[in-house]
Formats: structure tokens, C-alpha cells, sequence
């Protein structure tokens, strides 16, 4: 029977150990301490969880990291000492780190023995974990620059209400999922503000074209961003009341601060960090986001959201029909 380990007792890491045990997979998924464990323990699931980073680890084919980008790495490096050569690694978090601008595998490459990083993959795509958890269908991407590593993860993996395909793109893929949550943050701010669906079409389609041009620059394949990574998580996220990140926006445009959205939230939304991580890593590289630069400036420097939409739109009627 092969064996998966989810290290993050967060929802898309209870979704995955639940999809996967309910496969016929031994999981076991690890808590960070034993309060943790304790509430975990109290609602019914069908997988193994522990403490242990030890016992969690110990003879997975397969670890996933399931937690917040910006806790990524204090989780790698807290279960390096338990990995072993014939493991694959695979990140489920979609984001950039705030510090570096690197993506997730780029993250666990600097912290895993160097025998493993060819171990690396990641999983990607439209799937909002509240979905997957209700048994409905999706689909995403799993990522590795050898195809074999992609492949092996995915056969692992795949389930017929979890498809998945295989792709050698780690750089579009991670950043798909990763700079789709600043445009869903955009969304969100169009809907707060009640301007409509045309309006929230026009911010999506100018500012994913942006995004990808962006990606193209760091190394990813366009198609990539047009895919289920891209496009696809594009929509889900933009569209669904499940998004974190159009909670956030929507709030914002409802008038509401950023510390008070955060306040009030359990759970992290991605593009917050993510929208820093652009904004510096654009600056480094001398690459222009002007519409992402509009969104950094609303969350971080207090420009007001009317001010910001007016500039997008090139005129006034923005701040008028507000």
C-alpha cells in the first residue's frame, strides 16, 4: 500500500489526506503539537495523524506540504532530518515568499540534501478544498522538471474525481497558482465596490495579461498560464464566494481595512503576500506591474481604491459611479 505524508493540519491539508486515504492510501498527517492534534482528533477522519514529525515521516513515498507559503520553509526545514532518497516532495502552496520572491520548490530546494531535490514537485489548479472536501469533481496540475517525478506523483495521486495531468513547467505552474490571488484580489475589490461584471471582466483580462508577461520574464512557459494552473485557477479563484482572496478584495471595496479583513480571518489569504513578493521582485528586475503596482499600493501604502480604479480605467467615472 503505498504511503503519503501530509505535513500542515490546514483544510487543504485535511482535504488532500481525506482524498487520498479514501483512495485506499496510508496517510498520515502531522500536527504541529499536541493541542492541535487534540482538536484534530475530535472531528472524524479517516486517516492517521500524529504529533510526531518522526512517526508522520517514516516510510512515506510521498510528502506534501500543505501550509501557508510564507511557514514553507520552517516546515521543510523542520522535517529534513527525516527524509530518505526514494521519497518524492511535493508542495501544495500557492504563493511567493515575501523576503525572496521565490516560488515554493525553489524554497525546498534550498532547504532538502541536494540528492533530493530532483525529488521536487507541485501540485496546482482550480481547487478550492471546501469542494474537493464535498466529493465534487476537479481537476490540477502536478509540475516536475523530470517528467517521471511528475508522473509517478500524479499516478499516486489521480483519482476519478481528482484528475490530474503531468507537466514539466514547474515555473508557469507555480506561478499561475501564485499570481492568479493578486488579480482575485482585484475581482474582489471590483465586486466590494459594486461596479459589475463588465468592469470585473475588464480588470481580470488586462490584469492576467500583465501577470503572464511577468511570468514569461522569470522563465514559464505562456501556455502554462492559459492551462489549469493558469487560467483555470484564474476563474475559480475570481469567481467563487470560497476565495480568500476575493474575500479580502470584496471587504476592501466594502470600505473595511486590511489589518480588520486579517483580524476577522482564520485562514491566510495568499495574494496579500504574493502582491509584496511582486512588487519587490519587479523592482529588482526592473520589470513593470503597473495594475499589480495599483494593488500593492491599496494594501500597503493607503492609496484610496476609487483613486486606484480610476487609474486603471483612465478616468473619473470609476470614483463617480462608487
Amino acid at each position: 500500500m503505498p504511503k503519503v505524508t501530509i505535513i500542515g493540519n490546514t483544510t487543504w491539508g485535511n482535504t488532500l489526506a481525506a482524498l487520498l486515504s479514501d483512495k485506499g492510501i496510508a496517510v498520515k498527517l502531522w500536527a504541529r503539537n499536541e493541542a492541535e492534534l487534540e482538536e484534530l482528533n475530535q472531528t472524524a477522519h479517516s486517516y492517521f495523524s500524529t504529533d510526531s514529525i518522526d512517526e508522520a515521516i517514516n516510510g512515506a513515498d510521498l510528502v506534501i506540504w500543505a501550509v501557508p507559503s510564507q511557514r514553507l520553509r520552517q516546515n521543510v526545514t523542520c522535517s529534513k532530518p527525516y527524509l530518505s532518497d526514494s521519497m518524492l516532495l511535493m508542495s501544495a502552496a500557492k504563493g511567493l515568499e515575501m523576503d525572496s520572491g521565490k516560488r515554493m520548490s525553489q524554497v525546498m530546494a534550498d532547504e532538502v540534501p541536494v540528492a533530493l531535490r530532483q525529488q521536487i514537485c507541485v501540485i496546482s489548479g482550480p481547487n478550492l478544498a471546501r469542494e474537493i472536501a464535498q466529493g465534487l469533481p476537479a481537476a490540477s496540475v502536478i509540475a516536475a522538471r523530470d517528467m517521471t517525478i511528475a508522473e509517478r506523483a500524479r499516478e499516486l495521486m489521480n483519482s476519478p474525481k481528482f484528475f490530474l495531468s503531468a507537466s514539466d513547467d514547474v515555473v508557469g505552474v507555480e506561478l499561475g497558482g501564485a499570481l492568479k490571488n493578486i488579480v482575485a484580489l482585484g475581482a474582489g475589490m471590483v465586486d466590494g465596490l459594486g461596479l459589475g461584471d463588465n468592469a470585473k471582466a475588464a480588470f481580470i483580462t488586462r490584469s492576467w495579461a500583465e501577470l503572464v508577461s511577468l511570468g514569461v520574464a522569470l522563465g514559464a512557459e505562456a501556455s502554462t498560464f492559459y492551462g489549469l494552473a493558469g487560467l483555470g485557477d484564474l476563474i475559480a479563484t475570481c469567481a467563487s464566494t470560497l476565495s480568500r482572496n476575493h474575500h479580502v478584495g470584496y471587504e476592501l471595496g466594502q470600505g473595511r481595512s486590511l489589518k480588520e479583513i486579517a483580524a476577522s480571518m482564520s485562514q491566510v489569504a495568499e495574494g496579500v503576500y504574493t502582491t509584496m513578493a511582486v512588487h519587490q521582485l519587479a523592482h529588482r528586475l526592473d520589470l513593470e506591474t503597473p495594475i499589480a503596482n495599483l494593488i500593492y499600493r491599496v494594501l500597503f501604502e493607503d492609496l484610496r481604491l476609487t483613486e486606484a480604479i480610476a487609474t486603471f480605467t483612465g478616468s473619473s467615472d470609476a470614483i463617480n459611479a462608487s
